[in-house]
């Protein structure tokens, strides 16, 4: 399987690996986390998906209904919060929603194609979600 690591680590891009890799080996296949770098709010146990990117050093999510930070790159639609996923641009709290409840219904997304399906998201929103979106 294939996966992007980015972020602080020694040697971001995109790395393959075998199935069933967890977080902790994609952080060890590229090279570890630069100094100083915090992974608490990396699951390090989780099991990596094929297609996925695993963002090292980002801000927490925020707590306790604090505004969302502006995403700086890509989105995972298959691991965004509702925050995150509202303070892109072109989706609200209702659009979030239904890309969150599409998730919780059908499961990981396999591709950006399967947003079509979420009420809301026709060919002109897609287009415009695209570049901000990744699996």
């Amino acid at each position: 399987m294939v996966v992007d690591v980015a972020g602080r680590v020694a040697h971001p891009g995109l790395l393959t690996l075998p199935a069933g890799s967890r977080v902790a080996d994609a952080l060890r296949a590229a090279g570890g986390t630069q100094a100083g770098v915090d992974t608490d709010g990396l699951n390090l146990a989780r099991v990596l998906v094929d297609g996925e990117q695993v963002l090292v050093g980002a801000p927490a999510p925020p707590a306790g209904g604090s505004a969302a930070p502006t995403p700086r790159g890509p989105v995972s639609i298959n691991h965004a919060t509702l925050d995150q996923l509202d303070a892109l641009p072109g989706i609200g709290p209702v659009l979030a929603r239904h890309i969150l409840d599409f998730r919780t219904q059908h499961g990981l997304f396999h591709s950006l194609e399967q947003l079509r399906q979420i009420s809301g998201i026709g060919d002109r929103k897609y287009s415009e979600l695209k570049p901000l979106l990744t699996l």
